[in-house]
């Protein structure tokens, strides 16, 4: 997996790996990092997803990156390349390529997000060869909206959704994306 580790100005984004539970139980699990993704996990959960992640990686169906400060050789947040799996996203979204991120609080405010997930996007478009790649947050995910916007994802209105997996305030689910020739233009 030494080839799915990426270099930006400040950032080493690594595969994840099991020796990422405990700062993903401490950093990523808070009600602050969780607020627009479901809220906290017990526990086993985040245990069980780390291992599905790991199981999914070795089976090519997706990436999942912890993203970490070169200099301080500390954690920071993850991104990742996925597909999108719900099965209350449109026919047309279901099965697409999803980019997401996010950032252990101590840590935002810095551009890492960006940083990372403009390294992740080169994968996507220019290892993998994809041909689009989509976001999804509600409207209250601010920090989300804004960064999609700075990576030059587009709103696709078409693609929005009611996703039952979250709370009433984080719906509908507002997708975004970006093509291969929308990117080789930025």
């Amino acid at each position: 997996m030494a080839d799915l580790i990426l270099a930006t100005e400040r950032l080493d984004l690594r595969p994840v790996s099991e020796a990422d539970l405990p700062w993903l139980l401490a950093e990523m699990n808070t009600p602050e990092v969780m607020r627009h993704l479901g809220g906290p996990r017990s526990e086993q959960a985040v245990t069980e997803n780390l291992a599905a992640d790991l199981a999914a990686m070795a089976e090519g169906r997706c990436i999942r990156w912890t993203i970490w400060h070169r200099d301080s050789q500390c954690r920071v947040g993850r991104t990742g390349l996925f597909f999108i799996r719900s099965a209350a996203a449109p026919d047309g979204l279901r099965g697409q390529r999803e980019i997401g991120w996010s950032l252990a609080s101590a840590h935002e405010g810095y551009g890492y997000a960006t940083e990372a997930a403009r390294a992740a996007l080169a994968y996507a478009f220019e290892t993998m060869g994809a041909e689009a790649v989509y976001a999804q947050a509600s409207d209250h995910n601010g920090p989300s909206t804004r960064l999609m916007a700075r990576l030059g994802l587009l709103r696709v209105p078409d693609f929005d959704y009611d996703d039952p997996d979250y709370e009433r305030q984080e719906n509908p689910t507002r997708v975004y994306g970006l093509t291969r020739a929308q990117w080789s233009t930025q």
